[in-house]
């Protein structure tokens, strides 16, 4: 037998491997396109600055919406947002291609007018990490193959006309976001794996029974809207079930006997009266003790120098003025400290008590209020604050040394008074309100795009790296740095407040509750890193428009999470997506606030570090503002 020659045989075999890649290859490339032709529901070609034609690959040439692997051999992601396509999803045009449904991690055809067509083979794309299709005009009920997407992190099908029950999606794991809000769907909430669950929300749907155990800590917004959904957070409560409540009394009563039930009657009206003796003999002992401490309580509670409902309605009188001064152990000075502020010349303490006052926030230790000085003609904030546990001495030495250090986008105390029970602090009162309110859309009317986030950014680091310069012998940070204590003055610049107070509290909104159980685990000698951190949430904040909260959402561990799947397009805000923000120092930014919320304090940058980075970066905007001028 004649023997075929070894090269004979490796042609032959790379001929096939090369047949084999380009059948793949153009099998990916004829999906794609019906993909495309039945979501735009055209016929006629696409634009051709999109790419998307036979003559070329999806890959090297950078099909617009198309991102591939690193070695641009498979395609990753499909992401075609705001398009105005008017068609429909075809999902087995991509999950039937068995080397597009191989390696499809992300689809996301966000704020569209599309509709959806075999949508139950969306479940074969096995690898599908992030499914997007909030914004469009699908109904009909949720495939049941979602379920078999093992690897999906992200599921948002929001603001669509969904009807039908949520499919059983407790087998998938990983799953991080599950926003179904806005629909038409009816039924119970599964029982999902809830622990990794970082955004969840059902709003405005036909949902009913309870709410699982496990989605409590997700706020009431997440589930408002379905009039028969009850328990916590709902203020509606569930009513008893039958099978509880009903059923079981028959069975008790079938195993008791009517003797022993009035038998167990007769011991407990023994118990009941031997306890109504008992208290009876304590409260005729404790009665003479209370009268003689009576006139020692009045005494006690006299001197209290505010209440909340006093500095809620806005005014004391004189007496309780003179009262409160006269609690001679208690304080440093029974007048108010004007610091050296030229604004708070004048200000005495009983201009504030008499004032009107506005109860602008409240917390668990301290309150604060906008307080209108008519005859000096001026408006201030005061916060005070209850049990603070720092000696009135030390509270004063503070006070003076935060005083002599200033900085332009940092706000000082304008006065301060400290007494035994409580501290005040007056500070300018800024109407603009606070970066909170900016950032999460309560102060509408007010533009807020990157350039000036990042502006704000780099003022706020600088401000920071002054005072940590300053202080650090004194080891006095910030110590509770979030977006509601960064204010802005009347030129919407940052002035961050209670630089030094350190007293972990949220007065606004749940902004930084993990920084402040980040900052409760580590020392003092630490907070000034923990500064870094709450710089690091501030950024993260800033860059994906979304909040924290004291209750489930961790923002930071989401941001990494997405950055690991490399989706870190994804973070943005969406308004600055829209705002054609650049992306490279939108990234840029996004490192920098990464390395701020490192969980190790040692290995965060120092905030001379950080500054740089940042202002580096914002330098890097101007030049390109300028240019494009």
């Amino acid at each position: 037998m004649n023997q075929i020659p070894c090269w004979v045989l490796l042609i032959s075999f790379f001929l096939l491997l090369h047949t084999t890649k380009s059948g793949r290859e153009g099998e990916v490339k004829a999906a794609l396109l019906n993909f495309l032709e039945k979501l735009s529901n055209s016929n006629s070609p696409p634009d051709p600055i999109w790419g998307w034609n036979q003559s070329s690959d999806p890959c090297k040439d950078h099909w617009k919406g198309i991102t591939c692997d690193g070695r641009n051999l498979s395609v990753k992601k499909i992401i075609l947002e705001g398009l105005n396509f008017s068609g429909i999803l075809d999902a087995s045009a991509l999950c039937n291609v068995q080397s597009l449904a191989v390696s499809l991690s992300v689809l996301s055809l966000y704020d569209n007018n599309i509709s959806g067509e075999n949508l139950d083979q969306i479940g074969n794309c096995r690898q599908l990490a992030r499914f997007n299709i909030n914004r469009n005009r699908f109904s009909g009920s949720l495939p049941n193959s979602l379920s078999s997407l093992s690897n999906l992190k992200t599921l948002d099908i929001s603001n669509n006309n969904f009807s039908g029950n949520l499919p059983d999606l407790t087998r998938i794991s990983g799953l991080i976001d599950f926003l179904v809000q806005n629909n038409q769907i009816t039924g119970l909430i599964p029982n999902f794996d809830f622990s990794n669950l970082m955004h969840f929300n059902v709003s405005y749907n036909y949902l009913s029974g309870p709410i699982p155990f496990e989605a409590h800590r997700f706020p009431v917004s997440s589930f408002i809207g379905n009039p028969e959904l009850c328990g916590d957070p709902l203020p509606n409560k569930c009513p008893s079930l039958p099978s509880e409540s009903q059923e079981p009394e028959p069975k008790k009563s079938k195993g008791i006997s009517i003797g022993q039930i009035l038998m167990f009657s007769g011991y407990f009206l023994i118990g009941v009266v031997l306890l109504l003796l008992i208290s009876l003999k304590i409260c005729n002992k404790d009665k003479k003790k209370e009268e003689k401490v009576a006139a020692v309580d009045d005494s006690v509670r006299k001197p209290s120098v505010m209440t909340s409902s006093e500095y809620k309605e806005g005014v004391m009188s004189k007496s309780e003025i003179s009262a409160a001064s006269a609690d001679q152990s208690g304080l440093v000075s029974s007048s108010l400290i004007v610091l050296t502020s030229p604004e708070a010349n004048g200000l005495r303490f009983e201009d504030l008590l008499k004032a009107p006052a506005e109860l602008l926030g409240k917390g668990k230790n301290s309150s604060v209020y906008k307080v209108i000085c008519e005859e000096l003609g001026m408006t201030v904030a005061v916060k005070r604050i209850r049990d603070w546990a720092i000696s009135n001495n030390d509270f004063k030495e503070r006070m003076l040394r935060l005083d002599q250090v200033r900085h332009t986008n940092i706000l000082p105390p304008l006065a301060f008074y400290c007494s035994k029970q409580e501290k005040l602090l007056v500070y300018e009162y800024h109407q603009n309100g606070s970066l909170f309110r900016l950032l999460h859309g309560t102060q509408m009317g007010q533009a807020f795009g990157w350039s000036i986030r990042l502006g704000i950014a780099a003022s706020i680091a600088d401000a920071l790296a002054f005072m940590h310069h300053e202080l650090r012998d004194d080891g006095l940070a910030h110590g509770n740095l979030k977006l509601s204590n960064i204010l802005l003055n009347k030129n919407m610049e940052p002035c961050i407040s209670e630089y030094g107070l350190m007293v972990a509290d949220n007065l606004d909104q749940p902004s930084l509750a993990i920084v402040n159980s980040q900052q409760m685990t580590e020392q003092t000698g630490s907070s000034f890193k923990s500064d870094i951190y709450g710089l690091g949430v501030v950024l993260l904040e800033l860059l994906t428009g979304k909040l924290v909260q004291n209750s489930g959402l961790d923002l930071a561990r989401w941001v990494l999470s997405v950055v690991r799947e490399e989706w870190t397009v994804e973070v943005f805000d969406r308004t600055l997506i829209r705002e054609g923000a650049s992306e490279e120092r939108m990234v840029n930014l996004l490192q920098v606030a990464v390395k701020c919320v490192n969980r190790s304090p040692e290995a965060r940058p120092s905030i001379n570090q950080v500054a740089l980075m940042i202002n580096t970066i914002h330098e890097d905007e101007e030049r390109f503002i300028v240019s494009e001028a």
